[in-house]
């Protein structure tokens, strides 16, 4: 197995799918229950395989695992590598678990076009496992950007009404912040003579250039997370996107500018992640009490939940930027966390949605009569967002509180408010939805959950319970990457001090 080019394959396999697809070329509901097929089995096969990446992990061993290195463009330093690291791994894992529960949430809902919405969502998997797998920055920055172009359809093509108008707001926020990144990898290769991620994060690039540097990632990783105020594109692609589009936006893309934090800012720029730090952790505080209180005045569903998503990302960045294990551990886990939390929410809604084809609050009540189940599912999922003991929201949530507490105390404090404004809107919504007497015939008439339907919650709960009651089971497989990291970040600090 260790001569198997693992990474490769899990990576263009979804395309395999998207080969079979282009060769359905009739029309009608054969031809749609095919499309269906080929991107299910395509998906589930391509998480089967991608398990041979954890079975085959040792996480007591430092470096990238699974490497995989070819000569792409002679003799400029630009090559195709691929690899993992405690890092990528669970991001890589999240993305090929997640893709087959969003084409099965797609089962019903989507009736128009089948075929290129499979085509779009299998595409999207190859870019952002391409994505985690990359240890060459061009080939991340291809990938990077190449996930825009099928979710820009997505929402684009089979959204809600204002799906355009949101759909070129997600696209050109992303973009822009993208375009000063690329202007800043040409300064990186220009100065190193490689593209290679593991020879720049070893490369000490002179202080004053590192807080340049340091502000082109950001302006690219800070409309990914997305951080205030640079988020007000999620809200509109979450409510316009269709469910499984907002379940693989909130579950694996909001990860990707965490993750380009991890993998470039921290290691490569050292002096300027430490410097920025206070700043960034202001604008985290004011993403996590700010969108708090803006999710609490919401009246539709989908907009509550993605203003959330704004809210714990902000816990993200304050864990990253601590700059201490305990941080950094947290950030991961609630990214992990948050990727099967939010997921399932984002589908809580889609189920209801597609029942009575309304997210407005007020069309609710007394859901709980009906479907008793649905009821289950969504109060476990929500409890998890506030971060209830015993589920893996808690876990993540307290690491980034510890570790912000040795960083800044005040930022803890700040931060610890977002979890009581988190639980006030989350109780709030469920109330609301769930809870009182079903009186809307609507509401009472709505078919309890299919078994499609619970197909999908059954695992997705499994994972978020036993993170939260074995939380090492994650841990342990980021924590030598975590240490290393740290490592590698004070080496590189202590290199560009020398260098004033």
């Amino acid at each position: 197995m260790a001569d198997w080019p693992i990474l490769s394959l899990v990576t263009f396999m979804p395309l395999v799918g998207v080969v079979f697809l282009l060769m359905i070329r009739s029309s009608g509901p054969a031809a749609d229950e095919n499309a269906r097929l080929v991107a299910i089995w395509t998906s589930g096969f391509t998480f089967i395989v991608s398990l041979l990446l954890l079975f085959g992990f040792d996480s007591s061993q430092s470096g990238y695992q699974f490497e995989e290195f070819a000569t792409w463009i002679e003799g400029t330093g630009i090559n195709y590598h691929m690899g993992v690291d405690g890092l990528s791994m669970p991001f890589i894992l999240l993305s090929t678990f997640l893709t087959p529960f969003a084409i099965l949430a797609s089962w019903k809902a989507i009736t128009n076009r089948v075929r290129e919405y499979m085509i779009a969502f299998l595409v999207l998997e190859t870019m952002m496992i391409g994505m985690f797998a990359s240890l060459d920055m061009l080939m991340f920055y291809l990938f990077f950007e190449g996930v825009l172009i099928p979710m820009f359809l997505i929402i684009g093509v089979w959204g809600g009404p204002r799906r355009v108008y949101a759909a070129f707001k997600f696209f050109l926020y992303t973009l822009a912040g993208s375009v000063l990144m690329l202007v800043c990898m040409l300064t990186m290769y220009a100065m190193a003579g490689t593209t290679d991620i593991p020879q720049l994060a070893a490369f000490s690039f002179a202080p004053s250039l590192q807080t340049w540097l340091f502000l082109g990632f950001f302006a690219s990783f800070a409309v990914k997370v997305p951080m205030w105020p640079v988020h007000t594109w999620l809200p509109d692609a979450h409510v316009e996107a269709p469910t499984a589009g907002s379940m693989i936006l909130a579950g694996v893309l909001l990860k990707m500018g965490g993750y380009g934090f991890l993998r470039f800012s921290l290691p490569m720029f050292p002096d300027a992640s430490a410097y920025f730090a206070p700043y960034i952790f202001g604008l985290s505080v004011i993403a996590v009490i700010y969108t708090s209180l803006v999710a609490l005045a919401q009246s539709d569903m989908k907009k509550l939940i993605a203003y959330s998503s704004v809210a714990h990302m902000g816990f993200v960045t304050i864990g990253i930027f601590s700059l201490n294990e305990q941080g950094v551990a947290g950030a991961m886990f609630q990214m992990i966390s948050h990727g099967l939390v939010s997921a399932a929410l984002f589908f809580c809604v889609g189920v209801v949605y597609d029942r009575l084809h309304t997210r407005d609050i007020d069309a609710y009540g007394g859901v709980a009569d009906s479907m008793p189940r649905y009821a289950a599912w969504f109060m476990l999922m929500m409890m998890a967002s506030v971060g209830l003991p015993g589920t893996s929201g808690f876990v993540g949530e307290m690491l980034v509180l510890v570790g912000a507490w040795q960083a800044a105390s005040w930022v803890a404090v700040f931060a610890a408010t977002g979890l009581i404004l988190g639980a006030a809107y989350m109780l709030w919504l469920y109330r609301r939805v769930v809870f009182g007497r079903a009186v809307k015939r609507s509401v009472i008439d709505m078919p309890r959950l299919e078994g499609r339907e619970t197909f999908i919650f059954v695992p997705l709960t499994i994972l978020v319970i036993w993170f939260g009651v074995y939380p090492s089971s994650l841990l342990d497989v980021m924590a030598v990457s975590i240490t290393d990291l740290l490592a590698q970040m004070e080496f590189g600090a202590q290199t560009a001090s020398a260098l004033k």
